[in-house]
């Protein structure tokens, strides 16, 4: 678990930036029909933004926060280009995306927490 941890830490904005790519290609990504999948679609929203805020919390580079509003920023951006390309842009959907980055944090917080940096490291 350190090791991952130390992984994301050190990479985190690599994985965030694989994340915004598969987040933006999902959501924008034309649909005649969406996919069967398990769960319902404000889970999968939760979930998602849940994973891109959490590399950014776990790490906390200087003005971490505002990754954070970016984030957001960037959730409305996709729901309202949804529309454009065959999909449908809902409000509910950018709140379970809020409710996944602060989800994000939360984890990310326990795992500082509970796994802290052992090592001083530059921000």
């Amino acid at each position: 678990m350190i090791k991952l941890l130390a992984l994301v830490r050190t990479n985190w904005i690599a994985f965030t930036l694989l994340t915004l790519v598969v987040i933006t290609t999902l959501s924008l990504w034309p649909l005649k029909n969406l996919p069967s999948v398990p769960g319902t679609d404000k889970t999968h929203h939760l979930i998602a933004y849940a994973v891109l805020m959490f590399p950014t919390a776990l790490r906390k580079p200087d003005k971490w926060m505002m990754f954070g509003l970016l984030f957001i920023a960037y959730s409305g951006a996709i729901e309202l280009l949804q529309p454009y390309v065959n999909r449908y842009g809902e409000w509910l959907d950018m709140a379970a995306n809020a409710a996944g980055l602060v989800c994000g944090l939360i984890v990310a917080e326990l795992a500082n927490r509970f796994y802290p940096v052992i090592s001083n490291r530059s921000r």
